[in-house]
């Protein structure tokens, strides 16, 4: 009994530390994205321990509004098992994923969500349309992994495009 008891203890101490490596996994790809000057989003696809899809926002880098972390890994995810259907994938993402995303895992049936950042303004999970609750699929959803760090990343980069634009405006306006 002891024993099982231990075992059980183990195995979520060992799950909770992959949640963990593989949502720091998605804030090095959010960090990337950052670089490019893109919203500080990263997403992972797991399967059975396994990443098998992995992207960052690319939206600016390539004029499209569609090019989601959470769209573009749920494409590479389907490419790569040749499935329309995620149900044994985890999806880790930095940020709650907004109404598009969220219809697109329940679409794809993404077996699991864990984020870092709740979305107040724009999230479609907790936040917003809540899009699980009016789907016909519902994932098993983890939010705040990670939360302050993914928060203060985006807080960061929020500031500092507000800081640049604020300054172009004083240079035009002869401030």
């Amino acid at each position: 009994m002891v024993k099982r008891i231990l075992m059980i203890l183990f195995s979520k101490i060992v799950i909770g530390t992959a949640v963990m490596d593989y949502m720091l996994h998605a804030i090095r790809l959010a960090k990337i994205a950052q670089d490019r000057n893109e919203v500080p989003v990263g997403a992972v696809l797991v399967k059975n321990n396994h990443i098998i899809a992995q992207a960052h926002n690319a939206c600016e880098t390539n004029h499209n509004s569609l090019y989601h972390a959470e769209m573009l890994a749920i494409h590479q995810g389907i490419q790569h098992l040749q499935s329309m259907y995620l149900n044994e994938c985890t999806l880790y993402v930095t940020l709650e994923p907004c109404p598009m995303c969220a219809a697109a895992i329940a679409q794809s049936r993404v077996g699991k969500i864990v984020f870092g950042a709740y979305d107040p303004k724009s999230g479609g999970v907790e936040h917003g349309p809540k899009i699980f609750e009016h789907s016909h699929f519902c994932p098993q959803i983890i939010g705040g992994v990670h939360e302050s760090q993914c928060a203060k990343l985006l807080k960061i980069f929020f500031q500092n495009k507000r800081y640049k634009t604020n300054s172009r405006s004083s240079i035009f306006h002869g401030n």
